[in-house]
């Protein structure tokens, strides 16, 4: 995949996080998420970066387009960026001029740019509650779609959750591109039990920051709202302020269910740039995870060193605005903001829950 525009190269670490997020459950997070941390630990010291788990505005690195050694600058923002018409359309074409950035109404400097069709670290958390099982058929087809898109160097994985959560192996490697594996591995467990939908995206967040990839998302398909989780949804949302993961949601909400999910859905997907889909039938999940597929690759990404930044757990409020002729009609999308760890928090581990 080619860059369309480029003014620099984000190193290891992450300009955009995604996960693709089908509910289910786990009691088993802590274990895995120690073993992650002192793994991203361990390849942070290896390439020379330092620990970059959950930090939305940590040390990030600023290189030329395939350039292997890392070279560290200081503290960035990342943002991904989606501008559409009127009509839905993506505007292409936009330079860095064209973009002006707040951080809590003040103009910041854009030090990196890019419009570019890249690789992705992309993890698909799918929900195997009970009520899952007449739906996991075209979950797994949408997983496939979704996985068809994906250029050579993507890193996808997938997690599988109901009452427990689970990381499942994909023939031994942390991600793959096949989408033969992926569809197999989203349809390796049953449908039972409840929904630990908070537990699983923790884990989604968390082997995200093993990805080697700038451009990380999540993805969360679901029929229902948790009731089988440790975390709070307060605690996912920080952890998602503090990384820059891009988080989309499918919501298959049934009857008995409706009330519960959507608005967090909606809300956790506004707060990192992403989107929330509600489809009244299953069988449209294969198309919405052909759209996201498609948002992912046709974003801009803007970094800037926030100028006069306080080290506090504060909410800092971002907006992004467009200044080229006709941009006043134009719809950008991006996260709202970001928020520092608590100070003594252990990477990935919640701080001060979100409002």
């Amino acid at each position: 995949m080619g860059a369309a525009e480029s003014s620099g190269k984000m190193a290891h670490g992450g300009a955009k996080e995604a996960a693709v997020i089908v509910m289910q459950q786990s009691r088993n997070t802590g274990r895995w998420g120690r073993a992650r941390v002192l793994a991203a630990l361990f390849a942070g010291c290896v390439l020379g970066v330092g620990p970059q788990l959950w930090l939305p505005w940590s040390t990030r690195a600023f290189a030329a387009a395939g350039q292997a050694k890392i070279s560290v600058t200081t503290e960035a923002v990342v943002l991904p960026v989606r501008v559409t018409d009127a009509s839905g359309n993506c505007v292409r074409g936009l330079t860095q001029d064209d973009f002006r950035v707040y951080e809590n109404g003040k103009e910041q400097k854009i030090a990196f740019f890019q419009h570019a069709d890249t690789p992705i670290t992309a993890g698909l958390i799918v929900d195997h509650s009970g009520s899952m099982r007449p739906k996991l058929r075209q979950v797994a087809a949408a997983v496939y779609e979704f996985a068809q898109t994906s250029d050579a160097q993507d890193e996808m994985f997938v997690v599988n959750f109901s009452d427990d959560v689970w990381l499942q192996p994909l023939d031994g490697k942390p991600f793959t591109s096949d989408a033969h594996v992926l569809e197999r591995a989203v349809t390796a467990v049953g449908a039972a039990g409840q929904t630990a939908l908070y537990d699983a995206i923790v884990e989604g967040l968390r082997h995200l920051q093993l990805g080697t990839l700038n451009k990380k998302a999540l993805v969360i398909v679901s029929d229902g709202g948790d009731d089988a989780s440790d975390h709070t949804y307060a605690e996912v949302l920080e952890l998602a302020r503090r990384s820059q993961a891009v988080i989309y949601a499918i919501g298959l909400v049934g009857d008995s269910h409706e009330e519960e999910n959507p608005g967090l859905l909606r809300r956790l997907a506004k707060n990192t740039g992403g989107i929330a889909f509600f489809p009244r039938s299953v069988e449209s999940v294969v198309d919405i995870s052909k759209q996201i597929a498609a948002d992912l690759r046709e974003q801009y990404t803007l970094g800037y060193v926030p100028e006069g930044r306080a080290v506090d757990t504060l909410f800092h409020k971002i907006a992004v605005k467009i200044t080229a002729p006709g941009g006043g009609r134009w719809h950008v999308r991006t996260r709202l903001g970001y928020s520092h760890p608590a100070e003594g928090d252990a990477p990935g581990a919640p701080g001060e829950k979100a409002p």
